[in-house]
């Protein structure tokens, strides 16, 4: 793939997609829709100083790709209705399955010269592995089988399913399942944002942290697990898997190949870890403070998460993740601790 490849981008007023359009203009990629929904005006630092070609509404996009002129060489879908808190479903079907399908059909059935139709890569979720009953392996067949626990992380599996049932499809797709996200640009997300965000305000502000109790026996207060993975490792696997999919001149089969993938580090992390580490890179002692879980996500609370990172390996991919103290230290000092974007 070269830079004067063409990619639409969704969710760019938001935070993972935001920040992968930062990474491609550092790539030197400028010929960039981004869509998304732009009304929010707290929203517009993350994308106002980017570079890009143009900007569509996300309620426009399908008019507009059916009168534009423009080639598209690759479309990277991580625009969605990610609150976890919302629970009607009609908003999450909407947004996360009816879009997702138009945007499907639309790589499938366009495309330039070099291709037929055009790859696609978006956004699923560690949410749809529910409470994990059934394990964390990216296997196509479980899918079919999993029991999310909220509205959110349903209708990323009902997708996840109706892609791998579709015989018409994208010369290449994958969706990625993206475990516990954070970093630069999520200032936006209030109560769903990460808690290295939220802890580094709560420190500023009390000099304390405040994380949920466990209310299960097999679990101590803070030592709830997750695979914590920090958001410039999402941008280079996708990056990664575009230039897989897209350089021509490597003349080479790859071992990537269509299909779901998990993306977090496959190592889980307990809350503790996360904002002790937090602490540390503010040069302070953790103090942290158990409070009782919101009655209102309780039953429906992921204790344990860890991604099953074998499938991308793999596939050949063979960059480090960042650990919990790397992830968290990059993000504090030259973001957090300066107001910064990426």
């Amino acid at each position: 793939m070269n830079t004067s490849n063409t990619i639409l981008l969704t969710g760019t007023a938001g935070f993972i997609g935001s920040y992968f359009l930062g990474y491609l203009n550092q790539k030197g990629f400028k010929n960039i829709i981004i869509v998304d929904d732009f009304s929010r005006e707290d929203k517009w630092p993350n994308f106002e100083h980017k570079e890009y070609l143009l900007k569509v509404e996300r309620a426009e996009l399908f008019d507009w790709l059916k009168r534009t002129e423009i080639k598209i060489d690759f479309v990277i879908h991580l625009g969605a209705r990610t609150d976890t808190t919302e629970f009607d479903y009609h908003i999450h079907e909407e947004l996360n399955v009816e879009y997702s399908k138009k945007l499907w059909s639309y790589c499938c059935n366009n495309g330039n010269s070099t291709h037929f139709n055009i790859p696609l890569i978006y956004a699923s979720s560690a949410a749809t592995y529910g409470a994990g009953e059934l394990g964390y392996k990216d296997d196509h067949e479980l899918a079919y089988h999993l029991h999310p626990l909220n509205p959110y992380g349903i209708s990323k599996n009902e997708f996840d399913k109706w892609a791998l049932q579709q015989v018409q499809t994208p010369p290449f797709w994958a969706g990625l399942k993206f475990f516990n996200v954070y970093g630069p640009n999520e200032y936006h997300k209030a109560r769903m944002a990460s808690m290295v965000f939220h802890g580094f305000h709560q420190i500023n502000k009390t000099g304390k942290v405040k994380l949920f109790k466990s209310h299960r026996p097999d679990f101590k207060d803070g030592e709830q697990l997750r695979d914590f993975i920090y958001v410039a490792d999402i941008a280079k696997v996708i990056f990664w898997m575009m230039q897989e999919k897209t350089d021509e001149s490597k003349n080479k089969t790859t071992a990537l190949h269509s299909g779901l993938y998990n993306l977090g580090t496959g190592k889980a992390r307990s809350f503790n870890d996360l904002l002790t580490a937090v602490f540390k890179s503010r040069n302070l002692p953790a103090t942290i403070e158990y409070v009782d879980m919101p009655l209102d996500i309780r039953d429906k609370y992921q204790y344990f998460t860890e991604a099953d990172m074998h499938k991308l390996y793999q596939a050949g991919y063979h960059e480090n993740f960042s650990s919990v103290e790397e992830g968290v230290q990059d993000y504090v000092t030259n973001y957090l601790s300066n107001n910064k974007f990426f």
